[in-house]
């Protein structure tokens, strides 16, 4: 008996803040162009962090809220946005920006049926290392808030405020793909009736200095060169030597497919199955069999044939290993040859967005399929695997009805969404 209509959800609206564009229609001009938001760090060494893609400040701003919020709403976001920590003003303009998308600030989900997620983890280390400074001048100068404010929680209690939701939320953690464990979360929930809607957000989670340098150690994190060894590659390519982080926030309205009717709504697309595993280790070691197992569940789920699936959003961080492995899966999956779906690396452009990453490239994903085309690789010159249909320097158009996106991370946790463009 198939599974897939249990694991059925469909997309209502989306928000996006990368370093390459705010807002989703810009986040989509920006992908088409193949607009890169990685600025490389001049004269960083071997051991010193090659570059960075960062948010612009005017991101966070408090003031750049969404036209058409209600008077009410608008003031309770201006509110929290102008006293939360940068983390969660981001999490709490993109969050705004998908839920006036799927028209709830009209045409609202019960307030009691309305669910929250938070991906990511370990998300307030540089509001920590805002405040640590004031243990120095005495116990009194540290801010009773920073009880709440250095607790996750934080996001979704602030969310959930400002937005008014009380059903289920939570926030959960899967390192590099919390992004997609969170939205597995959400169709879970939708699937089990515990929710009619359910807003995801990926969170923004800059690196603080020690977990910057043990990434740097690690050798996860694409570093300086050496004299005349030249800049680090993009992912896919043979020159990559390691990730560039990107600062970036997103989020999804997942509906279920009754009350989006009920709303008359209608879905951008739909998450019609997923796969979600864990690889047995507890290092940062992918695995080709659970790349390719995950993959598999997220088709079977769906009702789907490897051919239906026309575009793959590589989880591609450009760590040589991480690529080279899912490489490999992909050709396991899907074969080689012309025939085979098209792969991009968002992670090319916006940099490795962390936890946020899976929701990043969720979006992009769903933009990808409704404006037809797959975005440039750009610099990808000497891929780490042949057979493989790699986007090239320009945009590709594309008919793209079916896509996977993948989110891999450390501790071997593997998740993979199915989308579709059409729901049925």
């Amino acid at each position: 008996m198939t599974r897939w209509p249990a694991r059925r959800a469909l997309v209502t609206g989306t928000g996006v803040r990368t370093a390459v564009a705010t807002g989703t229609a810009r986040f989509a001009a920006a992908l088409r162009e193949g607009r890169c938001g990685i600025v490389l760090t001049e004269g960083a060494g071997p051991g010193d962090p090659a570059g960075l893609a960062r948010l612009p400040d005017s991101a966070e701003d408090a003031d750049r809220l969404p036209a058409e919020l209600p008077a009410e709403l608008r003031r309770r976001a201006r509110r929290a946005a102008v006293r939360a920590p940068r983390e969660v003003r981001a999490a709490l303009l993109t969050a705004l920006e998908a839920w006036c998308g799927a028209g709830l600030h009209h045409t609202p989900v019960p307030e009691d049926r309305m669910a929250l997620v938070v991906a990511g983890h370990n998300l307030t280390g540089g509001y920590a290392e805002q405040v640590r400074p004031r243990t120095a001048s005495g116990r009194g100068h540290v801010p009773a808030s920073a009880a709440l404010r250095l607790l996750d929680t934080d996001h979704l209690g602030t969310l959930s405020e400002v937005l008014g939701t009380t059903g289920p939320g939570c926030t959960v953690g899967g390192a590099s793909a919390s992004g997609t464990v969170g939205l597995v979360s959400a169709v879970r929930m939708l699937a089990m009736g515990e929710a009619d809607a359910c807003l995801v957000v990926g969170a923004l989670s800059p690196l603080p200095p020690l977990e910057r340098q043990a990434l740097v150690n690690l050798g996860a994190m694409a570093t300086g060169a050496a004299p005349g060894a030249g800049p680090p590659g993009p992912p896919l390519d043979r020159r990559a030597r390691g990730f560039l982080p990107g600062e970036g926030c997103a989020a999804l309205v997942l509906e279920s497919p009754r009350s989006a009717a009920r709303r008359r709504v209608p879905p951008l697309a739909a998450i019609e199955g997923y796969g979600l595993r864990l690889g047995a280790t507890a290092l940062a070691r992918p695995e080709e069999r659970i790349a390719a197992a995950v993959m598999t569940e997220a088709l079977r789920t769906a009702g789907r044939k490897p051919a239906e699936v026309r575009y793959v959003s590589a989880h591609a961080t450009g760590t040589p290993l991480g690529d080279s492995t899912e490489a490999a899966a992909l050709r396991r999956v899907f074969g080689e040859g012309a025939d085979t779906p098209w792969v991009n690396a968002t992670k090319s452009l916006t940099g490795h967005c962390l936890h946020a990453a899976g929701v990043v490239e969720a979006v992009a994903t769903v933009v990808q399929m409704r404006e037809g085309f797959v975005h440039p690789n750009p610099g990808l010159t000497r891929p780490v695997a042949t057979g493989l249909r790699l986007s090239g320097p320009v945009a590709e158009s594309a008919d793209l009805p079916c896509a996977l996106s993948n989110s891999f991370g450390f501790g071997g946790i593997a998740g993979s969404l199915l989308f579709s463009r059409d729901p049925r």
